[in-house]
This record gives structure tokens, sequence and C-alpha cells, in this order.
């Protein structure tokens, strides 16, 4: 009879949790009593409790001043998150047992990452402490992996001893402030009000409106309706050196005009897409290269240039660069200049950009994240396409140094492949899609890298491809946002799968 007692007991309670963690907008939505007006977080109360991340006490209190335990962070952290706890719940830590209010919302917060095994125990009656806020919230957010590798980077708190890396998180992605300007008080505990305000800077960030979407073309082959593109950049031209700097045709006239009446009809601006290396970049030529660039502009009568130059090391090849794109500016008037950079990269060398400069002259500040070429060994190869800890590091590098407004994340339509354990050459979107199709593809997903890949068995060898999916889309789309870039560029819409195409913002 007791065991009974305890199992209806312990279904009850996650009945309840359930109801608690589900957000509701009628609920509680009465204004707390407890909160004066011109409060400093007055507003973000009232928006947590309509959102149903906090419920009120007693029926008018919000609990002001109010300090969290750990069970009523986490608890708070599902709602937001929406994850829903099993019912009834299993027992994850030996201080937390299954007929626990909060039960429910431990263990789906253990599931989904954002708190780890410690020797046994929750400490679920204890005060969360800011430092274990902040690990908790990246850990939900899916960032452990890219706080472990950012434990390093540099930050203003001098009292941060240990967990470094997700305190140089919610700080850079201003989701946590400190008490003073060097200081963090990473042993304080947390009240109700701050959990609100926090909860509520990352609501709106994920949740901030607009967003757009742009991409290069270079064939006219497979192309997706262009519907919902602010502009698409068209690779019709390349630069080279022949004792001046000229521009060489990429595309047929036909294929050209095929694509731009597609791009005409979905009313999408067109850009003149323009890529070249630091060969064509000469000491003190940048007036005469700028003066090709507007000329193919004018007479291919387009919205726009969108100039891609890369592989620049030196100081030289960066100040030629610049000056080049200042001279464009200044001819395009009013029309749009995009600029293709490669990003900064973990282990890169990279240092040809001047992108404080090229941030003030361009309308767009396109990032290429670097790809890492991968690794396999006698498992399966990893190689996923912009993986997120380098668009994390690319992110956080041009903070300070280009407007978001202003920034594009770059990620690709194509897929990396390999046989067995030898890197192959890339697949095209169409090509993923077919695999795809053949019954005997096993496709995956890995939450580490946020990326798909796929196999496909044959007598002779495996066939392992990474790409991004909706998913891993989306995941990206996330993470530009927490630093306020909206816009999205796809690395090439010819043929890009119309999973990824309709992920886009």
């Amino acid at each position: 009879m007791k065991r009974q007692f305890r199992r209806l007991s312990a279904s009850l309670a996650g009945l309840v949790l359930c109801a608690l963690l589900a957000p509701v907008l009628t609920a509680s939505a009465a204004a707390p009593s407890d909160v004066p007006a011109g409060f400093w977080a007055e507003e973000d109360i009232r928006r947590c409790v309509e959102q149903g991340y906090f419920y009120l006490e007693g029926g008018s209190l919000f609990g002001v001043g109010k300090e969290m335990t750990r069970a009523e962070f986490v608890v708070v952290l599902c709602r937001f998150f929406g994850w829903k706890p099993t019912l009834p719940p299993r027992v994850v830590y030996e201080d937390v047992s299954d007929d626990a209010w909060y039960a429910g919302a431990v263990e789906i917060a253990y599931r989904e990452g954002a708190i780890t095994d410690q020797n046994g125990g929750f400490r679920p009656d204890d005060l969360i402490t800011r430092s274990e806020a902040a690990s908790m919230l990246v850990r939900a957010l899916g960032y452990g992996t890219i706080a472990g590798l950012v434990q390093d980077f540099p930050h203003p708190f001098q009292d941060v001893r240990a967990n470094s890396g997700y305190i140089s998180m919610v700080y850079g992605l201003g989701l946590m402030d400190g008490t003073s300007v060097t200081v963090f008080s990473p042993n304080d505990t947390i009240t109700r009000e701050h959990a609100a305000v926090i909860l509520m800077r990352l609501y709106d960030k994920i949740h901030a409106g607009g967003g757009s979407r742009t991409g290069l073309i270079s064939s006219a082959e497979d192309l997706p309706g262009l519907k919902g593109y602010e502009s698409v950049s068209i690779s019709a031209a390349r630069l080279v050196y022949n004792g001046s700097p000229q521009i060489s045709p990429s595309l047929e006239d036909e294929e050209l005009e095929e694509i731009r009446d597609l791009a005409r009809t979905s009313g999408a601006r067109q850009l003149l897409h323009v890529s070249g290396g630091p060969y064509q970049l000469r000491e003190g030529g940048a007036g005469e290269m700028a003066d090709v660039l507007l000329e193919a502009v004018k007479n291919g009568k387009y919205d726009g240039l969108t100039l891609e130059i890369s592989g620049l090391t030196t100081t030289p090849q960066r100040k030629e660069l610049t000056a080049v794109v200042e001279a464009v500016r200044q001819g395009l008037g009013e029309k749009l200049l995009y600029i293709i950079v490669e990003a900064p990269a973990w282990k890169g060398t990279i240092s040809g950009y001047d992108y404080a400069a090229l941030g003030e002259a361009a309308d767009r500040v396109i990032l290429r994240v670097s790809s890492p070429a991968g690794s396999s060994a006698g498992g399966t190869p990893t190689s996923p396409p912009e993986p997120l800890e380098e668009v994390y590091y690319a992110l956080s590098r041009m903070r300070g140094l280009v407007d978001a407004g202003k920034l594009s994340l770059m990620v690709s339509a194509s897929g990396t492949a390999w046989e067995d354990d030898e890197a192959a050459e890339p697949l095209t979107g169409t090509e993923i899609q077919k695999l795809l199709e053949d019954p005997d593809t096993r496709t995956y997903y890995s939450g580490r890298y946020a990326s798909a890949y796929s196999q496909l068995e044959s007598p002779r060898s495996t066939l392992t491809v990474w790409y991004l999916n909706g998913p891993a889309i989306q995941e990206r789309v996330r993470l530009a946002r927490l630093f306020g870039v909206e816009q999205l560029c796809l690395s090439e819409l010819s043929g890009v799968m119309a999973e990824t195409a309709e992920a886009m913002p």
C-alpha cells in the first residue's frame, strides 16, 4: 500500500509539474502586488509572468528579493525552453526523490544537458549562485563544448576562478552583467527578479523580429524559387590581372539572363559577385581596380556589387583591399556593396582584412566561416560545415569591429564527403538530396556539432557526408541572433536542398 501511495503521489506531482511547466499566457496574468511602479525589473517580471515562466506566490506576489534555489531555477529553465518532463519522473540524483515537485524538471534538464552529474547529488534546496546559473543557462543552450573552448578567453572579471568559459559566454552574449566593471561575484546568489531579467534578455535575442536571407548563384541549374530573398549575388565574373586588372566572365550570356529573369520575377535585388585573390591586388592599383569593378556593375545594370577577395595574409594586401572597397563605395552611390571575407578562425593565421574599415564602407560584411578539414581514425569521419564553435569564435571576434546590423553569416549549401577514411569531393545540395532518397542511406544528427550526416555502405566502401539540414541551419540562426546578426547568406543557391533553403530566416 505504501508503495502504491508513493507511486500515486509521484504521478500526481508529475501532473502538477507538467501543468506548471507549460507556458500559459492567461494564468497569473494579474500584475504582481509586490512590484512597485518603476521597479528596475518591472517590465521583465511582467513578461515572465505572462509567458508562464514564473507563477505568482499566494495569487498576487512575485517574490521580489527572494533568492532562488537550484530546483526552482531548473523548473524555470524547463518552462522557458519548453522541456516536458516524463511521467512518472525517474530518479537521476540520490538527493532528488521521485515524488519531489521538481523531480520531473530535474530529470529532463539532466537529459537535455543543462545540469550534470555531481557525485550523485543535485543539492536542490541550495541557493543557486550566479556562476551556477551561468553554467546551467549556457548548457541549456547546448553550448557546453564551446564554453570549454573559450575558458581562456579574456574577460574583465578579476574574481572568476572557475566556470570561466560559461561566465565569459553569458557576459559576451549580453545575458548577464558583472556586479561591477571588474567583478562578477560568482558565488553570490540570484533573486527571482534577476532570473526574470536574464530570461527576457535571452528571449528577446532569440525571438528578435526581422531577419533576411541572401545567397550566391553560380549556375542556372536546379535553382529554387527566390521569393523571400532580399538579394542574390550572381557569380558572373572574376578578377584577372594581365598588366592591369580586368574582369573575366564566368557565365555564358544565355545562362546569366536565365538567372536574372528569375531574380527579377522574385523581386530580389541583383548584385554582381566578383571573386579574386591576392595576385590581383597590386600596390597603388586600388583606383584602377575600382574603376573596372564599377564599370562592370554599370554595364550590367546591377543593383550593386559583391566583392570577394580571398587568401589575404599581409598588411599591404589588407590596405590595398580597403582602398579598393572605399573607392568602390564612393563610386556606387546608392547601389549596394557587399564584401565577403574569411572569418577569423580558432587556429587560423588570416590577418589580411581590416574588418572595421570594411564594415564602415560596405552595406554588408559576409563572414565565410572556416570549416576544418576534418579527421577520421577508423571511426566515423568528422567534418561538419561551419561548426558552431567556429561560428561563435568568428562572431565574437567581430563584436566591436563591425556593426551587427551589417554582418551576414554565410552557411554552406554543399556537404563534405568521405570514402571510408579518405576525404572525397564535396557534394552539392542536389547530390545530397539524391543520397537521402536512397533507401539504404542512414541519416544521423550530431548535437555536438549541430550538423547532419549520412552514410551509405557499398561492398567496396562507406560514403559519409556531413551537411547542414533544417535543424542545423536553425542552430546557426539562433547563435547568430544571440550576437544580434539577423542575416544569413547561402554559399550556393544552385541545387540547394529544399530543407536547407526553407530553414533560412
